[in-house]
């Protein structure tokens, strides 16, 4: 890719950081919602999978909550796929009856129908990594959040860049070392398009509020405090190992 926009000294990083997670050989599933952050993901491991020689598939998970418009994701997400010459697996669940069979609120239900679909796509391919595309506001937004609930050190460490699913299967999160903005310049870079889910923009979801009116406010003190925030969790992660 070009690095005019991007940055040479940011497509350096996110090599550095991300060549690690991967091993020649392997099959790798990208979840792929068609947001930002995971177009981003899946053009990126396409150079890289070339570069470490391993296979790359995107599992799609439509949750059943947002009618034509999810409708409209899925097929937006196999039409990228097709174009990319990347195999796609599309599952879909009915979250609302998940979250009242378990008692459980739709966000949480959303979250375990994911886990469940990227297990089960896993097991069909034999993936040894999921790939998903947090980055390094995400991992601010999840500290402060985390603080705001009440939590234990361990939550202060935010996302982890590699956990276990399973005995078999690692999840890896590749971006988390670039921002938010790093990843709309990806995008721009790269004439990649992709799509909005308007529930990012509802401040009831305490993580849209800090993402929308917390971070800005605290950054009108400190421009630097997502990298602070995304710092502090890494240390102290290495800490408690």
């Amino acid at each position: 890719m070009s690095n005019r926009t991007f940055g040479a000294k940011t497509w350096k990083n996110l090599l550095t950081f991300a060549e690690p997670l991967f091993k020649r050989g392997q099959t790798v599933l990208v979840g792929f919602s068609g947001g930002p952050d995971s177009v981003c993901l899946l053009h990126f491991l396409c150079h890289l999978a070339r570069k470490k020689h391993f296979e790359l598939a995107a599992v799609h998970v439509h949750h059943g909550l947002r009618g034509a418009a999810a409708d409209a994701d899925a097929r937006f997400c196999r039409t990228m796929c097709k174009n990319m010459d990347i195999a796609f697996l599309l599952y879909k669940k009915n979250v609302r009856a998940l979250a009242k069979k378990l008692d459980l609120s739709v966000e949480h239900a959303a979250r375990k129908a994911r886990y469940e679909a990227f297990a089960a796509a896993a097991k069909k391919t034999g993936a040894a990594k999921i790939a998903l595309g947090h980055h390094l506001d995400d991992q601010a937004e999840t500290v402060l959040l985390n603080l705001l609930r009440g939590t234990r050190a361990e939550g202060l460490c935010g996302i982890p860049v590699r956990r276990p699913l399973n005995k078999k299967v690692e999840i890896v999160r590749p971006l988390l070392c670039i921002t938010r903005a790093e990843v709309e310049e990806y995008l721009k870079e790269n004439n990649l398009p992709c799509v909005t889910d308007q529930t990012n923009f509802d401040d009831m979801y305490t993580r849209n509020w800090i993402r929308h009116e917390l971070l800005p406010l605290l950054e009108t003190k400190q421009p630097q405090i997502r990298r602070h925030l995304a710092g502090m969790a890494a240390q102290l992660a290495e800490k408690l190992k």
